[in-house]
């Protein structure tokens, strides 16, 4: 016990230990209050207890809280009671990047998520595989499975998506007409899924589509810069009718890999990996005499992706 510097009654570093805490997931995040689905599917709003202190929490934490059966109780004075965290469970999987390659922050975008499933239209705007690669380096280096999910095949065809990536073994699913698919249905079931896309590229549309009530705001391409328009602003995890949750973030420009060591980049390339085996040791696959510039089974596009990554980290490391 030691004296309090401006209270009578002394204190102690004794913390409640909240054995009646209730487990919950974090849907929403908005400037310190938390929205949370308990285990039953009820909705609550809660706020961090200070023995917290700093620990981030969000969208998809699992956590323990107390006070969730007042949490939605407005009191005689016309406050809203909020449930508290008290909590952050240990995550399974954490999602991260950072807002550049030079950028040394981490911001960690999901936790908790089984699958990453990158959108991106067939057309309008047209895909861009850099962005493809760096979220499957996350996906990957995460532990999280990762998809592709190409959406407006109905204005054009994800033929060259498919060449592209179907050497990876990677799902890829098609979604036309606005219409979810029996098989995209399935593929989400009963995982925690995280969308990540560039604006425009149809992920609202795709979350509306697979949660009727969930009334994302949804928005067009700029006819100018071909770039989407960003609507959603927050992360928010749905559950899904048949099982499961998908997270909505929003539209990216970029997407990060400071936090991913420049060596496990190649592992994110399967189809590259085999070759790769014959190089040199120690080669950078971005140098004279790298065995993946001979090889005649390697796709030139999917080597120039890998080069373009491996040099941005690359001149990352140069600015540490």
């Amino acid at each position: 016990m030691r004296p309090g510097r401006t209270k009578s009654r002394p204190r102690t570093k004794a913390r409640p230990e909240h054995q009646d805490a209730e487990n919950a997931t974090v849907v929403t995040v908005d400037r310190g209050r938390f929205t949370l689905i308990d285990d039953a599917g009820t909705e609550h709003y809660a706020i961090k207890a200070r023995e917290l202190g700093r620990k981030g929490i969000v969208v998809g934490d699992r956590v323990d809280v107390v006070g969730m059966d007042d949490s939605t109780v407005i009191d005689r004075d016309g406050r809203e009671n909020f449930a508290r965290i008290v909590r952050r469970l240990p995550r399974g999987t954490t999602l991260r990047r950072t807002a550049d390659d030079t950028d040394p922050v981490e911001r960690v975008i999901v936790a908790n998520a089984d699958q990453l499933a990158v959108v991106v239209a067939s057309t309008n705007p047209a895909p861009r595989t850099g962005l493809i690669d760096r979220a499957l380096i996350a996906a990957l280096d995460a532990g999280i499975t990762p998809l592709l999910i190409v959406t407006k095949t109905d204005l054009a065809p994800a033929t060259p998506l498919t060449d592209l990536y179907g050497p990876l073994d990677l799902p890829l699913l098609e979604v036309a007409h606005k219409q979810v698919t029996e098989e995209v249905r399935q593929a989400l079931t009963d995982h925690r899924t995280v969308l990540v896309g560039h604006s425009g590229v149809g992920k609202s549309t795709l979350v509306n589509a697979l949660v009727p009530d969930a009334d994302r705001a949804t928005g067009g391409v700029n006819a100018v810069t071909g770039k989407g328009r960003h609507t959603s602003t927050s992360a928010i995890a749905l559950p899904l009718p048949d099982g499961g949750l998908i997270i909505d973030t929003p539209g990216i420009r970029s997407f990060g890999l400071a936090h991913i060591d420049p060596e496990r980049v190649i592992h994110a390339f399967p189809d590259l990996r085999l070759a790769a085996e014959a190089c040199p040791r120690s080669c950078s696959h971005d140098e004279p005499h790298c065995a993946l510039d001979t090889d005649p089974q390697v796709n030139p596009a999917r080597l120039e992706s890998l080069r373009r990554v491996l040099r941005s980290r690359a001149e990352a490391d140069t600015w540490d």
